[in-house]
């Protein structure tokens, strides 16, 4: 299993440009962060789709990798989307994946996405990975 430390490490190197720090990682499940600035907020002052999706996929890839190892080439085969209530444009985004199955070939997951602080999910997100042949052995 991948340390908090080796998986911060890890995104640091591969995925400079990502805004997510993870906060918790382990038993198969993750839990995410993103600071939410005016950058990430779309008209109306919610925080934009795109954003929401990328703090999902990114949980889910954190757990994964946290399960398997660190195979950068573990990639994302589908992923969809609730959009439940409007996020708050003053708060993080907080993002809880637990993986459903971890597989040979692929890795399920689900996500519940936040607003720090709030009790009620802004986002329910489920995806699939392909976890690349090297591993499958």
């Amino acid at each position: 299993m991948v340390s908090k430390e080796e998986m911060d490490k890890f995104l640091n190197s591969e995925f400079p440009q990502t805004k997510c720090t993870v906060e918790s990682l382990g038993d198969k499940s993750s839990t995410v962060r993103h600071k939410v600035g005016f950058s990430e907020l779309r008209p109306g002052g919610t925080v934009s789709g795109p954003v929401l999706m990328t703090v999902a996929d990114v949980a889910l890839y954190v757990a994964i990798l946290g399960e398997i190892g660190l195979i950068p080439l573990t990639v994302t085969t589908s992923l969809t989307i609730n959009f439940l209530r409007k996020p708050s444009s003053e708060k993080d985004i907080i993002a809880v994946c637990s993986l459903l199955k971890v597989g040979k070939a692929l890795a399920v997951g689900e996500v519940a996405l936040y607003s720090e602080g709030d009790a009620e999910a802004v986002a329910h997100a489920v995806g699939t990975y392909a976890i690349p042949p090297s591993r499958q052995s």
